[in-house]
């Protein structure tokens, strides 16, 4: 049977009634309203001036009392009082999962009550009771949620970036269209408004859906060059006997078919920026002579002997992880030495912290507005349950993912409000099956950490549903000596 646990600080109301001995303090009269088996005690008193009381407490009520002596220089200070009672639900939870957990709102500091409900409603699902002299014990009534939105620390502050760019002063009003809390992503805005101002080639790396070509235009518009033409050539859609004619031209009669001169991107984005995309996908014959052009700023279009000079600045992105590829001589080691100046490396939407439900209302707000003239389109917002669901998955295609689903969500929900149920129905589930992971190509790299991580949680979420919750039972089908590796496990892969 799942023990009932209760969880209280011990606030001076509780401690002045008892040496009285008048009406019972919050806490007392609690037990006296309800049966608990453990109680978990929080206080920044002296162990000493509390000892009789919690034995008092222990006798009396017959509950197995369990007390926190904690350090606290401000009873009111926030980030202190939500380390500890984050730190000791987060024991419960481990030590005990199938709990009936009560949190006591009374005793305290107001700040002690506001973490209480805080927690309680977003991270660990918990009951709530109260004592008070004018209505004696109750149960409230919370009738809200809490969305689970993370914000960055407040110790990543402003003052960080700016030290870190000392003298610097860059101009990141091009960067608008990035929109992200995440600290680290600031950085790299701050990093590519400065790396703008040189004449630099420039490699961006990270996954599909990052947002490498938002940042390549926004380099590009922040740049001396912005008057000037920003040409986009995915490298990975281009047949390989077409490349050389894509980037160089060719000349009249060059080949069957060429009836007239053509040029290439070299040429239209004279004077501009040349984005590369898929850069990692280009072939070696076609990487040297593209090294060529960087080096010396001249290139012969196809069928000519000619030489012609090119004013272009080359940003490059890429999925690939380009210092393998030189190791395994897919890629040339002088190219991207040559390429790889301004380096950014733009991590995936599952690492940055504070995105996820920040970006997923800014792109709603995106469809909102295209979708504002269409006939009998309504609103949309999120609920905080599908706030809740959508930072809790690990959206692999990152923030193209994240949008696509929005807008397909939006598609079907004929309300104004979008449900979780609602998002879960707009993502394209996964169909991986044994066969393919086992089956990945060796060659194109890979992150195998991610690959453990998809079977773990598929299995994870398979057995807790196979189980109807049941931790200890799940573990059992999985394995597991105990539940405290699945806890471990859920914790770390975000499985609701």
């Amino acid at each position: 049977m799942s023990p009932e646990i209760l969880v209280s600080w011990i606030g001076n109301a509780d401690i002045a009634q008892a040496i009285s001995d008048n009406d019972s303090g919050p806490l007392e009269s609690i037990l006296k309203f309800k049966s608990f088996d453990i109680l978990y005690t929080l206080s920044n008193r002296p162990e000493a001036e509390l000892s009789s009381y919690l034995s008092m407490l222990t006798d009396k009520y017959h509950v197995k009392v369990i007390p926190a002596f904690v350090q606290l220089k401000d009873p009111t200070h926030f980030g202190d009082i939500y380390q500890i009672m984050d730190s000791l639900l987060k024991k419960i939870d481990s030590e005990s999962p199938k709990n009936q957990l009560t949190l006591q709102i009374t005793s305290g500091t107001p700040s002690m009550t506001a973490i209480s409900i805080l927690l309680g409603k977003v991270k660990y699902a918990t009951n709530f009771i109260q004592s008070t002299r004018e209505q004696g014990v109750i149960v409230p009534e919370l009738p809200f949620d809490i969305a689970a939105d993370f914000h960055p620390s407040r110790n990543s502050n402003s003052s960080q970036l700016s030290s870190l760019f000392v003298g610097e002063a860059p101009d990141t009003a091009a960067f608008s269209d990035i929109v992200t809390q995440s600290q680290d992503m600031e950085i790299l805005k701050q990093k590519a408004a400065i790396i703008a101002k040189r004449e630099v080639p420039v490699l961006i790396t990270g996954e599909t859906g990052t947002g490498k070509e938002l940042f390549a235009k926004a380099i590009h518009n922040t740049s001396s060059r912005a008057n000037k033409p920003l040409l986009v050539l995915n490298c990975g859609s281009i047949p390989k006997d077409l490349i050389d004619t894509t980037l160089f031209g060719y000349e009249k009669g060059a080949f069957t078919g060429a009836n007239t001169a053509r040029d290439g991107y070299f040429s239209m984005a004279n004077g501009g920026t040349l984005f590369l995309d898929e850069f990692g996908e280009l072939p070696l014959d076609s990487q040297v002579r593209l090294l060529r052009v960087i080096q010396q700023g001249t290139y012969s279009p196809v069928g000519s002997t000619k030489e012609y000079t090119s004013d272009v600045r080359i940003i490059a992105a890429t999925n690939k992880d380009l210092i393998n590829e030189v190791a395994e001589g897919r890629f040339r080691e002088d190219l991207f030495y040559r390429v790889a100046i301004g380096l950014l490396h733009l991590p995936p939407l599952r690492q940055r912290t504070g995105d996820l439900t920040f970006l997923a209302k800014a792109l709603l707000e995106q469809i909102n507005e295209k979708a504002a003239n269409e006939k009998d389109y309504i609103h949309k917002k999120l609920s905080v349950t599908a706030i809740n669901f959508i930072s809790q998955q690990a959206w692999m295609g990152n923030v193209r993912e994240l949008q696509a689903t929005l807008l397909r969500a939006t598609l079907w929900q004929s309300g104004g409000t979008l449900t979780e149920q609602n998002i879960f129905e707009s993502m394209i589930q996964s169909t991986h099956s044994t066969k393919n992971i086992l089956d990945r190509d060796i060659t194109q790299g890979f992150e195998i950490n991610e690959i453990i991580g998809e079977l773990t949680k598929s299995y994870v979420v398979k057995a807790m549903e196979h189980c109807h919750g049941n931790k200890p039972k799940a573990a059992a089908l999985l394995g597991l000596n105990n539940y405290q590796t699945l806890n471990n496990w859920i914790e770390k892969y975000n499985i609701n």
